[in-house]
């Protein structure tokens, strides 16, 4: 056992949603198990391992000082550190308070808010630390997390699709549904991963995996705006699951009362 590689799995900020796809891996999670060593893994057993750590998979945002030092000792204890989810990759949903004074948020769902302890902001993993690879998706999906697995401990790149959800659609034979029913979708714009579900039952993307490569955002604003999509909505659909991806937030930011 302690020739195997050693994985590590770290929660932050979140919903636990991204750890539960690694079990939801079931057999495939046992064939991972013969090769490598789970070190820390709370969601699965209370055995923990002391590092360094092979691969370390890291869920959740940055939203307090204890977390930022946390998530510093982890990177020293790691040779490899993916993040995965939207909230590891862009801030998650959480990251919606960046857009406002957070001390107000903190007043309406607290009756005691000067005991809470946060930063300013929800920020990625990658704002603090080296960051190897992102693996986007809100939850993210488990056959990518196995490529991710496999590709760090062989030593090579992951095979993990850039393209958008639109080829997703093809893939599987749905129409698309800005063109036939005139419903607005996130799809030309967000990276596939998810198998383009949403379209599939007749209802626009949300970007839940974040912006694809190279995304022609202001183009696809424009193609929703013809649809009777009004700047606040505009606005709200960016500002979502990746707001803090810079592609999205950039678009978001040219949308809403606040822009005009």
């Amino acid at each position: 056992m302690a020739d195997k590689p050693k994985l590590a799995v770290w929660k932050f900020a979140s919903c636990d949603g991204c750890q539960l796809s690694l079990l939801d891996c079931e057999d495939e999670l046992l064939t991972v198990a013969d090769h490598i060593t789970i070190a820390n893994f709370p969601e699965a057993s209370r055995a923990v391992l002391d590092g360094p750590y092979d691969l370390s998979l890291v869920e959740g945002s940055i939203t307090t000082a204890h977390d930022r030092d946390r998530i510093q000792e982890v990177r020293r204890q790691s040779k490899f550190l993916v993040t995965i989810g939207a909230c590891a990759t862009a801030g998650g949903i959480q990251a919606l308070r960046n857009f406002t004074d957070v001390q107000a948020f903190m007043d309406i769902v607290y009756a005691s808010p000067e005991y809470i302890s946060t930063l300013d902001t929800s920020a990625p993993i990658s704002a603090h630390v080296k960051v190897d690879f992102e693996l986007r998706g809100c939850p993210i999906n488990k056959h990518q997390l196995l490529e991710v697995i496999n590709a760090f401990l062989n030593k090579r790149n992951p095979n993990v699709s850039p393209n958008s959800v639109c080829i997703e659609c093809k893939k599987r034979g749905t129409a698309c549904i800005m063109v036939t029913q005139g419903t607005p979708c996130m799809g030309p714009v967000t990276q596939a991963g998810c198998g383009a579900i949403c379209p599939a039952y007749n209802r626009g993307c949300y970007g839940c995996y974040g912006p694809m490569e190279s995304p022609n955002t202001s183009s696809l604003a424009n193609a929703m705006q013809d649809l009777g999509v009004t700047e606040a909505e505009l606005q709200r659909m960016f500002r979502a699951y990746n707001a803090e991806e810079p592609a999205f937030r950039q678009e978001g930011d040219c949308h809403g009362e606040e822009s005009q």
